[in-house]
C-alpha cells in the first residue's frame, strides 16, 4: 500500500512537460526521475539492473526511439506504461494499448487524470 520506495520514470523531450509531471507526482508523494529520450531510459535500465520504476510516463514523439519503439524494448519487464502525447493518432493509440499500455493521454491532460492513471499503474498486482 505504501509507495515509499516507489518512483516513476518520466520520459519526455520537452523539459517543461517533464518538470510539470514531476512536480505533479511530487504533490501526491511520488518521486520521479526524468529522461529526455527512450534511449536514455533504456540505457539506465541496462546499466543498473536494479533500477525499476513502478511505472513509466512515456511521450510518444521523441528524438531517437519513439514511444512505441521504447515500449517494444520494455516488453517483458512488467513495468506499466502510461503514454502522453500531443499527437493523438488512432493507429498509434491502438498499437500502444494492444501492447499493454495502461493509459494513453492526450496533452494537455487534466492533472487528476494523470494522477489516477499513475496511482492505478502503481497498485500491486496481487492476483489473489
Amino acid at each position: 500500500m505504501s509507495h515509499a520506495k516507489s518512483f516513476v520514470a518520466v520520459v519526455d523531450d520537452d523539459d517543461s512537460v517533464s518538470r510539470a509531471v514531476k512536480r505533479l507526482l511530487r504533490s501526491i508523494g511520488v518521486a520521479a526521475n526524468t529522461f529526455k529520450t527512450g534511449d536514455a531510459l533504456l540505457d539506465m535500465l541496462d546499466a543498473f539492473p536494479t533500477y525499476r520504476p513502478a511505472c513509466i510516463v512515456l511521450d510518444m514523439q521523441m528524438p531517437g526511439l519513439n514511444g512505441l519503439q521504447t515500449q517494444r524494448q520494455l516488453a517483458g519487464t512488467g513495468i506499466p506504461i502510461i503514454f502522453i502525447t500531443a499527437h493523438d493518432e488512432s493507429d498509434m493509440r491502438a498499437q500502444a494499448l494492444a501492447a499493454g499500455a495502461v493509459a494513453y493521454l492526450r496533452k494537455p491532460f487534466e492533472d487528476e487524470v494523470l494522477i489516477r492513471a499513475v496511482t492505478l499503474a502503481m497498485e500491486p498486482d496481487d492476483g489473489a
